[in-house]
């Protein structure tokens, strides 16, 4: 019986020395980027935010992402800007951002994680996207870079608004109409 407790904690000892090492992220919100592209019967729109924040924990086996512990992304609400204080207010109403002030993820389940070469990898991921309160599952999917202090995560989602329950924002007495769908575009920077 001794010798076999002995053999259960070397095997605990090997596996918590060569396993996967842990670390975690904070998003740098200077470095990084969220845009989101819409429509409308006049023009095209871009609005940015300008106040992101975030966790990131991964863990490395021999240099070599293996797993995503957590992924925690905000973004402020009424820090999404145009550079047009009109559609501005439209979209801080339409989002109820009295409210409702931060937009959400939080990372649920990992599908899956493939090398693409040397540090970059695609990663598919399911997670809670919440909007102005209403809260849905997405998949969604991005290319990982894997710098030595700092991992780079990019790429898009297409959303309909009103799965969000969002109306569309809508200008000069209803005359301009925006789009129901937006392309979220982000690139986020997490460093240790």
């Amino acid at each position: 019986m001794k010798a076999y407790s002995t053999l259960i904690m070397l095997s605990a000892v090997l596996l918590f020395s060569f396993g996967v090492n842990a670390q975690s992220y904070n998003l740098n919100n200077k470095t990084s980027s969220l845009l989101i592209d819409g429509t409308s019967n006049i023009h095209d729109w871009t609005i940015e935010a300008e106040n992101t924040g975030g966790l990131l924990s991964v863990g490395f086996d021999e240099g070599e992402l293996e797993e995503i512990e957590k992924l925690e992304f905000t973004a402020v609400a009424e820090s999404l800007v145009s550079g047009k204080s009109g559609m501005d207010k439209n979209t801080y109403k339409a989002l109820n951002t009295d409210k409702y002030k931060n937009i959400t993820y939080t990372l649920n389940k990992v599908n899956g994680i493939e090398k693409l070469s040397g540090n970059d990898y695609k990663v598919k991921t399911t997670g809670s996207l919440m909007i102005a309160g209403v809260k849905k599952d997405i998949n969604l999917n991005f290319n990982l870079n894997c710098n030595s202090d700092q991992l780079v995560l990019k790429g898009q989602y297409k959303l309909n608004m009103t799965d969000f329950k969002i109306d569309p924002p809508t200008a000069m007495f209803g005359t301009i109409k925006t789009g129901e769908e937006v392309l979220i575009k982000f690139e986020t920077h997490f460093n240790k």
